[in-house]
């Protein structure tokens, strides 16, 4: 198989996720989920995914489309890539099993769907928040437990992220 293959069958939608995340249950154990725009790659996002991996034996990540990212009212020149280019950027990383575009405003039926042993965001949301209007809220969270599953946080690499570097550009 060609490594551009390769990384092409790492992105795929939830049907399929939820074929493949079922199957690995079975075969290797925890399934870990995170999620985000990942806009502009950069050292924080790798650094926080790469320590999301590390909670478990495969890690998938949901990220929003395009009109998601807009809803999100983050400016409008975001995205500045769009789903296509950052799904594949993202399935270049090696960590990284499979890459899932959600087009709701939150991850929560991608969640449903996928059921993962262990949800993981930043640090800057609160893993006992139970209230879902709370920024701190982490969506998913309550199913997640419920199923068995574990919440967690990853501190953040100070210093790093895309709107700070898209204001730089803008200077």
């Amino acid at each position: 198989m060609s490594r551009l293959k390769f990384l092409k069958d790492k992105i795929v939608d939830a049907k399929q996720a939820q074929l493949i995340v079922n199957s690995w249950k079975v075969l290797t154990g925890k399934v870990v989920f995170t999620n985000g725009c990942f806009d502009i790659l950069h050292k924080g996002h790798v650094t926080y995914l790469a320590k999301a991996a590390d909670f478990g034996n495969k890690l998938v990540v949901g990220i929003n489309t395009d009109a998601s990212v807009r809803r999100q009212g983050k400016g409008p020149e975001r995205p500045v890539n769009d789903e296509e280019a950052r799904a594949s950027v993202l399935a270049a990383l090696g960590f990284v099993d499979l890459v899932v575009l959600f087009d709701g405003d939150t991850p929560q039926e991608l969640i449903g769907m996928l059921a993962p042993d262990v949800l993981v965001k930043g640090a800057d949301y609160d893993p006992e928040e139970t209230d879902p209007n709370s920024k701190k809220y982490i969506v998913g969270s309550d199913f997640t437990r419920q199923k068995g599953g574990e919440v967690r946080v990853v501190d953040l690499e100070a210093g790093f992220s895309t709107t700070s570097i898209v204001n730089k550009l803008k200077q």
